[in-house]
């Protein structure tokens, strides 16, 4: 029999990107700590099992989990009504199986997307729907998710735990085509504003691939092939100093110029 540590693992790989803070609602305190130990974006409410005690404005959560818990159709709903469009429910129960009742259930709910698989090396079943967005665009979904995080942030006020890159990786090969001692290098895309080069960040995925999307199409930046995330931490130690969530039309008079950047200090070196 697979852990609990095991199961809440399966758990952490269905989580939804957000902003720069991920607010999630641990239903009866099971896994909550452990996926923030995973994921440090995480911004963790424990809430009762008995749903009508939830004391949560409607849309404002990304995701809900739950362990070992009976999915009935009071909880159902009231979890979809929290959630903001694109927010995952995501249960993993060990000790029942996959079958295509689970399916049923949330779209008889309202649930879209919905996953059903075993959760650890065939044991148990995770499920997981998510609540339907409200338009079909998909530049649209990224803007209204990157639309959470204000524009020119401070870095040292800031409160989420990552930050972004735009990142040109030469050779631009997946992981899965390179020999373990291929060299890669990575360059961030910067700006020379007035003498004193900024690298140019973001405080979440989609804050940065909002901006790249318009910057690419206005032909202000060209061949970024990957986005790299980053510790604070680590962001506090670069030179030049990030301009964190830059707005387009305040950059695009000046010069873009690529920054070499150690890809080994990236949380994930092939994100």
């Amino acid at each position: 029999m697979p852990t609990k540590d095991e199961f809440i693992d399966a758990m952490a790989k269905h989580l939804p990107p957000s902003a720069s803070d991920l607010r999630l609602l641990d239903m009866g305190g099971v896994a909550g700590d452990s996926l923030q130990k995973r994921r440090p974006d995480i911004l963790v409410d424990v809430v009762s099992l008995r749903v009508e005690n939830w004391q949560f404005e409607d849309n404002s959560v990304d995701a809900v989990v739950a362990y070992d818990t009976l999915l009935k159709p009071e909880l159902l709903a009231r979890v979809l009504a929290v959630m903001r469009s694109g927010g995952r429910f995501i249960v993993v129960n060990p000790t029942s199986s996959v079958d295509e009742k689970w399916v049923k259930t949330l779209e008889n709910a309202g649930y879209i997307r919905i996953l059903v698989e075993p959760a650890v090396a065939g044991t148990g079943v995770l499920i997981r729907g998510e609540k339907p967005h409200t338009t079909e665009d998909t530049i649209e979904r990224v803007e209204t998710i990157a639309s959470r995080d204000a524009d020119l942030l401070n870095l040292e006020t800031f409160r989420g735990r990552f930050v972004h890159l735009l990142i040109v990786q030469t050779p631009n090969i997946p992981i899965w085509k390179r020999k373990p001692d291929d060299p890669i290098t990575w360059h961030a895309v910067a700006v020379t504003i007035e003498n004193t080069q900024r690298l140019l960040a973001f405080s979440s995925l989609p804050k940065a691939v909002n901006f790249m999307q318009s910057a690419v199409m206005a032909g202000f930046v060209q061949d970024v092939n990957k986005v790299g995330k980053f510790s604070k931490d680590i962001a506090r130690e670069w030179q030049p100093t990030p301009l964190l969530n830059p707005i387009l039309e305040q950059v695009t008079d000046y010069s873009v110029i690529l920054l070499n950047i150690d890809h080994e200090t990236a949380e994930a070196s092939d994100e």
